[in-house]
This record gives C-alpha cells, structure tokens and sequence, in this order.
C-alpha cells in the first residue's frame, strides 16, 4: 500500500510541475518564441493569432515519433516526452525562415542531425542563428 501510496504522489507531482508555453503566430511570417527551452514533459500550444501559419516538425530525437503537421490557422498543442532539439517550421513560410527551435531537457544531443536537415540558404542562416541563441542560454 506504502508503494502505490509513493507512485500516485510522484505521478501527480511531477504533473503539477509541467509548463505550458505558449507561441504565437505573428504578422510577420515568424512565431513569436523561436528558441523554447523546455522541460521533459513540458508542453508548447500554438495559438493561430495570425492567419496562414501551422507548425511542421522537421527533425527531432527520434524523428519516428514527430508530431503530426498541424492544420492551417489552427490551435496545436505537443507535450513533449523526449529531451533532444526539435526543428519546426510553418509549412507555407519555412523556405523564408519562418522556423523554430525546441530544446528539450537542456539535451544537445542530436544537434548535428538538425543542422544537416536540408534547408532553404534563408531557413539555414535562421537556423544557425537560433542554434548560436540557444548554446548562449545553455
């Protein structure tokens, strides 16, 4: 009894404990956090503030398990379970650097995947840009 006891309060604490970030799409064709550091378990909802934007995962840890791309001028929310970086962008805006990182767990583990995924010469500068934001954070 001691040890169910144990497992409800752990379970509970640690989902009392999660963040929700929230990111907007702005009117200029960019999101309003483009470098989230987040906690395991942590979640990130989209809010459509600005017509024509979604979110589309490019790479992550375990790129098996990406979210799905989400609709056009829709709410999207993710929790995310694994630590890594994610690279997102919004589908239509993507080739002039409407991208965005996630930073899960403080874990740079799979950097070099991310910066090899192939990318228009204006998301790529983006990207090099948010990677050197997010490595001063660290």
């Amino acid at each position: 009894m001691r040890q169910l006891i144990f497992i409800i309060v752990l379970f509970f604490s640690t989902s009392a404990f999660a963040a929700t970030i929230q990111i907007d799409f702005t009117p200029y064709d960019s999101y309003s956090v483009e470098v989230a550091k987040i906690d395991v378990g942590d979640t990130i909802e989209w809010l459509p503030k600005n017509e024509g934007h979604n979110v589309e995962f490019l790479g992550g840890p375990d790129f098996s398990s990406l979210p799905e791309k989400s609709d056009l001028n829709a709410f999207y929310s993710v929790t995310f379970n694994l630590p890594g970086v994610y690279l997102y962008h919004c589908t239509p805006h993507g080739n002039t650097g409407m991208i965005g990182l996630v930073i899960v767990g403080n874990d740079f583990h799979n950097l070099k995947d991310i910066e090899s995924i192939e990318l228009s010469r204006t998301a790529k500068s983006v990207l090099e840009r948010l990677i050197r934001i997010a490595k001063s954070d660290s």
